[in-house]
């Protein structure tokens, strides 16, 4: 087990047959190796969570006037950059 996988969970998932072939017949035409299902399912999963996350920032935000938007975000850049360039000295 490599330190990247030191914190890995199992899970158990249904899926429909359906997927299941179209998967693996992916996974084999493109010659993927032991342990590539998992990383697919993390990495759709990861994608799913990010698009969610983006939509929730929008809806909360909708109001919001993009010129507010930009300059909070801004702000929240200079202070990350103040922190982390200070850490550097």
């Amino acid at each position: 087990m490599t330190s990247a996988n030191h914190h890995q969970v199992r899970w158990t998932l249904a899926v429909p047959k359906s997927v299941d072939r179209a998967l693996r017949t992916h996974l084999r035409q493109t010659g993927a190796r032991r342990g590539a299902m998992s990383s697919f399912v993390a990495d759709a999963v990861r994608r799913q969570l990010s698009s969610l996350n983006v939509s929730a920032a929008r809806a909360r935000n909708a109001d919001v006037p993009p010129e507010q938007l930009e300059r909070e975000i801004e702000q929240a850049l200079d202070e990350v950059r103040q922190e982390r360039f200070a850490k550097r000295r």
